[in-house]
């Protein structure tokens, strides 16, 4: 199996092409990694950087979130800190708001509409980085105020040229992210493809030599101290490794083919023949989404009572110190090693997977554009009929989908909170990393693949080919 996949990887460069776009990612996705690297003028990320560094238990944070998707530019203080997070936010603010907003629906299916909502998707992508980047300014000049702890003095700028801080931090993380943006536009175009998904997928990769170093400190005894794992949990956790990566593939690549038959038809003089064809759903519709919308709606509600407990625990007056503790229970409640938080979790990434759904698979205009074209389904009457059969089956396979993510996005919390696994370790056994890295990975092999059937090369999915034939 090695053999035929080093055989494959050869195939890809001897085609001129296909190498010519293999190494042009490559070049724009080093530059990429130097945008993590850089620090912005006037500030020291090394305080910050080791501050986060004793923090990797509890990375599963807003913070830690971020950290991961920038690729650890947040904590350096570089160029790239925002990473390309705000060109997502707006991306997903402009595809919900064409599913609910009449206008931009009619834009969507009118002739050019769909090159003016990505022109919108860049505006607001420009808004979105002016206020978060003013808002990681003021955390970096305040870090205290954020982390809740004194990790000492980022901003090396005096007092008389704060504001000169601000001005210039605010503009160069904006237009780090806005050349992020670009160089994922490049890869798209003059790349293999998927340039956005790949900037976040090294940047998640980035993290892989710390989770290696982490692992190696579980098995290895240091200063006498017994290993904290033996032989066994190391099976276990490759099995368990295999097994998850197994299922990321399965579920990302499930779907349910439902049968279409197109009746014969005459348009002009033109006489097309009916036929048979597949309609195939996807099993995991709305793909990481439901995680991360999950995530980011916890994780506020646990900052902002903790931060409320602990300024009322320090007032004078008894009954603010009530309420005080009153915010530091709840905090503690909603912390991710509580079966409360796996609890709601669950439930709101279940929600999360059918409101993606509801917003993003429009039934209606499926059945109408069938009914339009002389397809139906067997069985199924056109019309109502049809856009009624679309809802219940994508109701069914959504909630079986949406059941697995459930089951793949707690084995870090799981393993990292109630095992004693550390986070950067654990998050790579599930969760949003594995789920994005997998697909972009299975992604961006279908794209090199096309390239190497085109030229009578045998591709890397060879078994999920040949079933697709019969």
């Amino acid at each position: 199996m090695l053999a035929s996949l080093a055989n494959t990887f050869s195939n890809c460069f001897k085609i001129p092409e296909l190498k010519s776009r293999i190494l042009f990612t490559v070049m724009v996705l080093a530059i990429c990694r130097l945008a993590a690297v850089i620090h912005i003028p006037g500030l020291d990320g090394a305080a910050l950087a080791a501050f986060f560094e004793s923090q990797s238990k509890n990375a599963n944070s807003i913070l830690g979130l971020y950290s991961m998707f920038s690729g650890g530019a947040m904590e350096n203080c570089a160029v790239g800190a925002l990473g390309i997070m705000p060109y997502i936010s707006a991306t997903i603010i402009v595809q919900l708001l064409t599913a609910v907003y009449p206008p931009w629906s009619k834009l969507a299916r009118e002739d050019g509409g769909r090159t003016k909502l990505i022109q919108y998707g860049r505006y607001l992508t420009v808004l979105l980085c002016l206020i978060q980047g003013a808002v990681m300014a003021a955390g970096w000049e305040h870090p205290e105020a954020i982390f809740h702890k004194d990790i000492g003095r980022l901003v090396l700028y005096g007092p008389n040229l704060i504001w000169w801080y601000r001005i210039q931090t605010v503009l160069i993380l904006t237009t780090g992210t806005m050349l992020l943006m670009w160089l994922g536009e490049q890869i798209t175009d003059r790349g293999i493809g998927n340039g956005v998904s790949l900037i976040i997928t090294v940047n998640i990769l980035a993290r892989l030599p710390a989770a290696a170093q982490g692992l190696h400190d579980m098995f290895a005894a240091v200063r006498g101290v017994e290993a904290q794992m033996n032989f066994g949990h190391g099976i276990a956790l490759f099995l368990l490794l295999a097994g998850v990566i197994a299922g990321i593939i399965a579920l990302t690549q499930a779907q349910r083919k439902i049968p279409v038959q197109y009746a014969q038809r005459a348009v002009g003089r033109k006489v097309y023949s009916g036929g048979t064809s597949f309609m195939p759903l996807r099993v995991n519709y709305s793909g990481v989404m439901p995680i991360i919308f999950a995530q980011a709606i916890l994780m506020f509600p646990q900052y902002i009572f903790t931060m409320a407990g602990q300024n009322l625990e320090r007032s004078q007056s008894n009954g603010l110190r009530i309420i005080g503790d009153v915010c530091t229970r709840l905090a503690s409640v909603l912390h991710e090693r509580s079966l409360f938080y796996l609890a709601v979790y669950s439930l709101m990434i279940l929600f999360f997977s059918y409101f993606w759904v509801a917003t993003q698979f429009n039934e209606l205009q499926i059945a109408d554009d069938l009914k339009k074209n002389g397809g139906y389904i067997p069985g199924v009457r056109p019309g109502q009929a049809t856009s009624d059969y679309l809802h219940n089956t994508m109701s069914r396979i959504t909630l079986a989908g949406a059941i697995f993510l459930v089951i793949i996005a707690v084995i870090p919390q799981i393993l990292a909170y109630n095992m004693g696994i550390p986070y950067q370790v654990a998050q790579f056994f599930g969760g949003t990393s594995m789920l994005i890295v997998v697909g972009v990975l299975l992604d961006t092999m279908r794209q090199m693949e096309s390239h190497l059937l085109m030229r009578h090369y045998d591709g890397f999915l060879k078994k999920g080919r040949l079933k697709g034939r019969f």
